[in-house]
């Protein structure tokens, strides 16, 4: 029988998702790049508690939100060295195929916004309104 994180990984290695988060027979999947899908989750109001979720990259932003979301395991082919530590000190079980120094931004240039937002915060409320105030001032750089 395969736990709800291998299921989880499966059905992310299958490329068609960016996040998937399994349950027993529940399954929620997301498309979107980025920390959007777990904000989402968050502002949803959804229970995760004891989901397993799978993502692309999990940095330590990613990593303050699952905390939040009160997942049990994650599983992501990359994960920054920040998001492990982080992990470890919440007693979050997590799996990866390669760790980083830094989740690097989408052009390739630099740290990812979001990793800079949150670099320096260690309580997960924090980092949750670093985030969306980040995201927010990117959003309104490209209007």
């Amino acid at each position: 029988m395969k736990t709800d994180l291998s299921k989880a990984a499966e059905i992310l290695k299958s490329g068609e998702y960016t996040c998937v988060l399994c349950k027993g027979e529940e399954t929620v999947t997301y498309t979107e790049r980025g920390v959007k899908p777990l904000l989402d989750l968050l502002d949803s109001e959804k229970g995760l508690n004891g989901f397993s979720p799978a993502d692309k990259v999990v940095g330590k932003a990613a990593a303050f939100l699952y905390i939040l979301l009160e997942v049990k395991t994650v599983y992501a082919p990359v994960m920054s060295l920040s998001a492990i530590h982080l992990f470890e000190a919440n007693g979050v079980f997590f799996r990866y195929d390669v760790s980083v120094e830094n989740i690097i931004n989408r052009s390739g240039t630099g740290i990812c916004p979001m990793e800079e937002a949150v670099k320096e915060l260690s309580v997960p409320e924090e980092a949750l309104k670093a985030i969306r105030k980040r995201l927010s001032e990117l959003q309104s750089r490209s209007a």
